[in-house]
């Protein structure tokens, strides 16, 4: 029997309203999983696919013909735009059906949560917070919503299964598991796994079922990449910008210019500015204010219309935007993708050049580099500009070999432990050590925490009134732990932060990190705007619209490790001559330029270079964790060293009093040597990023950092001696 055939009535119907001609090979394969087994499900194929089709027509099906007493599929996102996107996917799928979808995160009134709670059924959409509070605060509620729950589906499950946040989102499915006494059926939607196999054991985790992912043929697409590079001088003597900026900006125009694009930006303070000059370049040039920006610090309400507008409009339209557009979001048919700098990783290149191209047009993304032109009195490894060899590798490892980073689920998740017990108890109230630990320390994701290493963990908090002992020689929240538990931030076990909101005439427009005070300008949702009033105690900021340019800033975090395949990549480019033929001109020019520094210091090969102050730069192509792997032995050893990064590249290690010879010799010792890494001394307040890890004792922490940042093994794997004798 064709699959088609074993579909409901009403999505037979939305496939003729729809006009499809048959069924994609991956949602024939879903079908065929979800209709004859009982398996967990990963649907691992390109952007636009099918995947979430091929996870919902044949779930729907089953649960049209046998209804779900509870909510019965529950999809899982990791962002509240995806969850918006596919609820309006989803209605069109639902028009003739009895189903219904509801939306349940921050941004949803109680009033439409409580309709839900009185007659809980159909899809819930949520994310992994808004499951973290249910349970803290009505785990009645989460009985109520998911008795007879039958799906999870779990989307960009990449996203999750490296992260804190991914070790948390396991956590709950197992205690929603526990609570509701059912084990559903899990399904994972990704464009960008390299490791199906360590997807599937992430997917299936506590779960006791096999993990299936059909293997499945992607249609060959056709590419378009180029790449420009800009010199630019920032600033001139009288303090005007030069026309070389001018000319890269204008540069920008002229490509996003009639045709409806992303202009991806790593930054929301280079996306506000590379949208402010558009706009300043559209007026001058009389044409149409066509610029709308999109990035997590502006509000819900602004980001949705931009999604709207792109998705309904048939302008030519042009937003700028950080990752937040990323993932799968429909924001209609678009002309290119053009980025700014370099993708923080292949994965997120190969999100982003699957935004475009849908339909059988090709997929189109330029690339636009800018840096300062230097002063020649740089050191000879500052004339190279790491990050623009870091975007060639990135796309030739993915044009030449299909490569994305394979993702490694945490190991040692001690702050996330800690997390769980506070959630537990905040819960349930007083509990037993011996109960407690059944409950939580028996999730699949601890697996690796020993019972001896939680009693440590517990005493630990303990000690610093996280947890207080009861009369009753049980476990309750302490004093510091009250306050902890009682901030809406606690849903997260990523950092989040701190932000004032800006309000103007009532209307939230987003939100910014500087206070910034009456009379000052600033940058949000691609406008200016001028501060009528700063509230510190509500941490609101008052504002109106004004007219012309204004810049703002953000911190931020890092784009996480860079792979040591990448590294290789960098090698691999620099010691060749060969012609890169995306490149344009002045790209072809600055690779010519870095290769040629390359050569002339030898480092196109993995060596180290002497200094006259004694000092020694190894260029060891090694990834992030395999830098600070070195680093950290170093270190142990007593010899002082440093990490020389450009833009988050680790291109070089800094070594002093010691000799080259003697350098070798430790790498050899490295390599062929060394077991493990039980005798590294970790400095916490340089390396410790994990959300709750002051909450752990040092020796645990310890633990975590080797298991889940260092990496033994890929050092001695990357370490090539051949090179550096």
């Amino acid at each position: 029997m064709k699959m088609y055939d074993r579909l409901a009535p009403f999505i037979k119907d939305y496939i003729y309203r729809e006009k499809w001609d048959d069924l994609r090979e991956i949602q024939e394969a879903a079908c065929d999983v979800i209709f004859n087994t009982e398996y967990n499900l990963l649907l691992a194929t390109g952007t636009a696919s099918g995947k979430t089709e091929a996870a919902f027509l044949p779930t729907l099906t089953k649960l049209h013909e046998n209804p779900s007493d509870s909510v019965g599929i529950l999809y899982i996102s990791p962002l509240k735009t995806l969850i918006n996107d596919q609820f309006v996917r989803l209605q069109g799928l639902l028009d003739e059906s009895n189903i219904k979808v509801s939306k349940w995160h921050g941004d949803i009134s109680q009033n439409d949560k409580n309709k839900l709670l009185k007659n809980p059924q159909g899809i819930m959409q949520t994310t992994p917070e808004s499951l973290e509070a249910m349970l803290m605060k009505n785990k009645q509620d989460v009985i109520l919503l998911f008795s007879d729950l039958r799906y999870v589906i779990i989307d960009e499950v990449h996203s999750f299964m490296n992260e804190d946040r991914g070790v948390q989102l396991l956590c709950i499915l197992e205690r929603i598991q526990k609570l509701t006494n059912t084990n559903p059926v899990r399904i994972g939607l990704s464009a960008t796994l390299s490791d199906y196999e360590a997807a599937k054991i992430w997917l299936k985790s506590g779960t006791k079922r096999e993990c299936i992912a059909p293997i499945v043929s992607n249609p060959v697409k056709h590419l378009r990449i180029s790449l420009q590079h800009f010199y630019v001088n920032y600033k001139t003597k009288t303090g005007t910008e030069e026309g070389s900026l001018n000319k890269y900006y204008r540069y920008l125009y002229d490509v996003t210019f009639g045709k409806k694009c992303i202009l991806f930006s790593n930054s929301k303070a280079e996306t506000e500015q590379n949208i402010a000059k558009l706009k300043e370049l559209a007026k001058l040039n009389r044409t149409p204010d066509v610029y709308m920006v999109h990035h997590g610090h502006i509000s819900s309400f602004n980001r949705e219309l931009t999604e709207e507008k792109m998705r309904e409009s048939e302008d030519k339209l042009v937003t700028a935007a950080t990752h937040t557009l990323e993932l799968g979001i429909d924001i209609g048919l678009l002309d290119r993708i053009v980025q700014t700098g370099c993708p923080m990783s292949v994965s997120s290149f190969v999100q982003r050049l699957g935004r475009s191209g849908r339909r059988g047009q090709p997929s189109e993304m330029l690339f636009v580099f800018r840096e300062e032109i230097n002063d020649g009195k740089e050191k000879f490894y500052e004339a190279i500009n790491w990050s623009f060899l870091r975007t060639l590798a990135t796309i030739n490892l993915y044009l030449e070999e299909k490569w994305v980073e394979p993702i490694s689920p945490k190991k040692y998740p001690i702050n996330v432990l800690y997390h769980q017990t506070m959630s537990y108890i905040a819960s349930n109230g007083e509990v037993t050590p011996p109960l407690l630990a059944q409950n939580i320390l028996s999730l699949n994701p601890f697996e690796n925490i020993t019972k001896d290493e939680y009693k440590e963990l517990l005493y630990f908090m303990i000690e610093h009134k996280q947890l207080e002992r009861t009369e009753n020689n049980g476990l309750s929240i302490g004093e510091a732990g009250e306050v902890k538990i009682s901030h809406y931030g606690f849903y997260s076990v990523f950092d989040t932060l701190d932000a004032y909101v800006v309000n103007c005439n009532g209307e939230r427009i987003g939100m910014v990190q500087l206070p910034f005070v009456e009379g000052q300008r600033f940058a949000l949702a691609g406008k200016s705007w001028v501060v009528l009033e700063l509230d510190e105690k509500k941490q609101m900021i008052y504002v109106k619209e004004v007219a012309g340019t204004a810049s703002n800033k953000w911190d931020g975090f890092d784009g996480g490790p860079i792979h040591m395949t990448v590294m290789k990549k960098i090698k691999e480019i620099l010691n060749n001559d060969d012609e890169i033929n995306y490149l344009s001109q002045t790209a072809k020019n600055r690779l010519s330029e870095i290769r040629k520094v390359a050569k002339d210091w030898e480092i196109d090969r993995e060596n180290i270079i002497s200094f006259k102050d004694e000092s020694l730069a190894f260029f060891p192509y090694l990834g992030k964790r395999e830098m600070m792997t070195l680093n950290q032995i170093l270190n142990n050893m007593g010899i002082k060293n440093e990490i020389l990064t450009d833009r988050n590249v680790p291109f070089c290690i800094l070594v002093w009093e010691t000799t080259k010879d003697e350098l070798i010799e430790i790498m050899k010792d490295i390599k062929y040597n060394r077991a493990d890494l039980s005798d590294v001394d970790v400095v916490f307040d340089i390396t410790t990023n994990g959300k709750y890890e002051k909450f752990v004792p040092d020796k645990l922490r310890k633990k975590k950092y080797i298991y889940d940042v260092l990496d033994l093994q890929s050092l001695k794997q990357g370490i090539d001696i051949e090179s550096i004798l």
